[in-house]
């Protein structure tokens, strides 16, 4: 184990590379997308998630126990690492898994926005974060998006929720709310970094991803039809896009695609950027970025391989896996053919 600082990189991301040897490959999703939610809870029983599903199994069934399941291994994967870190490295990793308390806030914010039932907005839940179980509990239990701002004082995400607002209740969508999320978020994530050897990837890394989220964000903006200008939910922290351009490019994804392709990403990017390319819809274009981000973190994790980077890179990727058997559990359910299915992964 290394010493320095306290820090733990060969050990956690040692363990790490055991954990991602174990996750589902493109040959399993084959098989998945083929079967019924049943048929797929039994799969994944003879998988990693083989204790979740038999925890899980006497109180839930179908889709219901798929995605309790996910959700529980999910936390397990990251408390794991979380335990096994040390030093500056645990408080690196602890960070970013804050982006689940964003996540959940956010899920909790659609829920009651779209008049969800409780039970259904609780099972997207990812309890990976530093939020407790009766904190979320009390956030679940809100009836209006106003009384979850109010819960939210004290956290990082209390002042810019509180501003956010305002805009929320003038235009009626939520992207003033998730984008005060979001920011939250990456402010704290960057906020008193120290950037030397050992976090100059992970920075790399950081920035990469606000500059993906800022494009999202402005092509959801460009589709939403609201009165919103994308400069005044720009992210700082990003390299690639300066907020006054974001506008522009977010109406003509061609220009997106060929500024980022421009860009220190570009060469590691090339067939992320080729589906980014071809993606003919929002949805395709948002998973294509999702993709193009994991390789990026693959490779920086593959150049620096003992860093905190490949740590986050097994992170994603457990994101990646999660999202892709929900999604195919879902799409079962509703009736999806198994290549509209596929159509719906995020795979490299």
């Amino acid at each position: 184990m290394s010493t320095a600082g306290g820090s733990n990189p060969e050990y956690v991301v040692a363990r790490v590379r055991s954990r991602r040897s174990a996750l589902f490959g493109d040959e399993d999703y084959r098989k998945l997308v083929r079967m019924g939610p049943a048929e797929i809870a039994r799969f994944m029983e003879e998988s990693e998630y083989e204790t979740e599903i038999n925890a899980l199994g006497s109180r839930y069934s179908g889709v219901d126990l798929i995605e309790y399941g996910l959700n529980r291994n999910m936390a397990k994967q990251f408390n794991d690492i979380l335990d096994w870190a040390d030093g500056r490295l645990y408080d690196l990793i602890a960070r970013y898994l804050r982006k689940f308390d964003a996540w959940n806030v956010k899920t909790i914010i659609r829920g009651i926005y779209s008049d969800s039932p409780r039970d259904e907005v609780e099972s997207d839940l990812i309890r990976a974060g530093e939020f407790n179980d009766n904190f979320l509990s009390r956030l679940l239990d809100a009836a209006e998006i106003e009384e979850v701002v109010d819960l939210l004082s004290g956290t990082i995400f209390a002042d810019g929720l509180e501003a956010a607002f305002d805009d929320y209740e003038s235009v009626g969508v939520l992207v003033p709310l998730e984008n005060a999320v979001d920011r939250a978020f990456y402010e704290q994530m960057l906020d008193g970094l120290v950037v030397g050897e050992e976090t100059k990837q992970y920075r790399e890394f950081l920035e990469a991803e606000i500059d993906f989220r800022n494009a999202r964000n402005a092509l959801r903006i460009a589709r939403s039809g609201a009165d919103l200008d994308p400069i005044d939910y720009f992210i700082e922290g990003g390299t690639l896009f300066r907020a006054a351009e974001l506008a522009s490019l977010a109406k003509n994804p061609d220009e997106l695609v060929a500024k980022i392709r421009d860009s220190r990403y570009g060469d590691r990017l090339s067939s992320a950027l080729s589906d980014l390319e071809e993606a003919d819809s929002l949805i395709g274009f948002e998973r294509a970025l999702d993709a193009a981000l994991l390789e990026y973190a693959d490779t920086l994790g593959y150049v620096f391989p003992l860093s905190v980077t490949p740590i986050i890179s097994y992170i994603l990727a457990k994101e990646r896996e999660v999202d892709n058997i929900r999604a195919i559990a879902r799409g079962r359910e509703a009736g999806l053919s198994p290549e509209e299915i596929e159509a719906e992964l995020v795979i490299q």
